[in-house]
């Protein structure tokens, strides 16, 4: 079984049962881990506080203070997730605090990585859905007036909340607690579903379930919505230089800051997860790497609940006029159908519908 260090990440796969370093050894990745404790606890804390104040002020207004839209139903939904995901970041937290104790019982242990991959799964679909609803708004403007509504929005939603529950569902079956010999309980995953891994057969049967989960979640999570993002976003973009829209910078900030905001927070841990399963996992230069690299890529992912607020409002159309007025017409300017692609409807509303789909001879 691969010896990856612990952590205090709700994605770690690490399990208690490897075997420790000789005394050198093990002097030296104690100094790192403490400063790894300190890092992880800083930097869980901030993304527990800003993940849970931005998304709480998301939820209330696009849930509770603004007109029904297709665009609030997919902040709400994106907000529901991280909001979910960084208010049981303390668990985390505590469990850093303690030195990797788990005291929270075991459905605990079970529901916060559950909770985790749930928040990544169904955050990286709804952006998936996102661009792919921009993309069919700006290709195809008429149709996407008569067909979109809030109603299908939240039907498609709900599809993708479904979606994210069966990818991350393992975890409540392969996350488990056990009981040291000095009276710590750790939560870990226990892939081979065994409390024994002295056999060679559970460990063979932990390292391939282990491997299946991570590609799993590379190409499900990351590469195949990356792949769709890229596509929608790229469809967009020359859909509106075709439209002689290439001078105004409203759309693509948005649509950098999606694309590069996605793959900075995730591609780092994918990346990660793949060489835990590597070949060279073992060796004493890729162990290190890991060791210090998985706490701070996931920390990174755990980011991205933090930064969907501020992606999706302040770095949205006429954010400094907006800024200057109540938070509530920010929001309600950020969420609104013309927001998205203001410059293409500002433009749209001098042309009839025909002359925008008939294409020019």
């Amino acid at each position: 079984m691969e010896s990856v260090s612990s952590s205090p990440s709700p994605f770690s796969a690490a399990s208690p049962t490897v075997p420790s370093e000789n005394a050198t050894t093990h002097d030296y990745y104690s100094g790192l881990q403490k400063s790894m404790h300190v890092l992880s606890m800083v930097v869980y804390s901030i993304a527990c506080l800003l993940g849970v104040t931005g998304n709480g002020l998301v939820i209330w207004i696009a849930g509770f203070k603004m007109k029904k839209t297709v665009n609030s139903v997919w902040f709400l939904n994106l907000a529901i997730a991280d909001f979910i995901f960084t208010f049981f970041l303390p668990l985390s937290i505590a469990y850093t605090a303690l030195d990797f104790h788990w005291p929270f019982g075991k459905l605990l242990c079970k529901l916060n990585s559950t909770m985790a991959f749930l928040n990544m799964f169904a955050s990286v679909f709804l952006l998936t859905v996102i661009s792919m609803d921009r993309c069919v708004s700006v290709a195809f403007p008429v149709w996407s007036h008569n067909r979109r509504n809030p109603e299908l929005a939240a039907r498609i939603a709900l599809g993708t909340w479904v979606l994210a529950l069966l990818l991350s569902s393992p975890y409540l079956v392969f996350r488990d607690t056990v009981v040291s010999s000095r009276n710590i309980t750790s939560c870990y995953n226990n892939f081979a579903l065994s409390g024994d891994y002295t056999s060679e057969a559970t460990r063979k049967l932990w390292r391939m379930r282990h491997k299946a989960m991570i590609i799993t979640r590379f190409l499900c999570g990351f590469l195949i919505p990356f792949t769709v993002i890229l596509i929608c976003y790229s469809i967009v973009a020359v859909k509106l230089k075709r439209r002689q829209l290439a001078n105004s910078a409203k759309p693509y900030r948005i649509i950098i800051a999606v694309t590069v905001s996605f793959f900075l927070c995730y591609f780092p841990y994918h990346v990660f997860s793949l060489l835990e399963i590597s070949k060279n996992s073992s060796s004493h230069e890729m162990k290190m790497a890991l060791y210090i690299g998985i706490p701070l890529v996931s920390s990174l992912a755990f980011f991205n609940s933090c930064i969907n607020p501020i992606l999706y409002v302040f770095v949205g159309p006429d954010f400094k006029e907006k800024f200057r007025q109540s938070i509530l017409s920010t929001f309600e300017g950020a969420f609104s159908e013309e927001s998205v692609l203001g410059s293409l409807t500002s433009r749209r509303k001098s042309r009839s519908a025909s002359e925008a789909e008939i294409p020019r001879g």
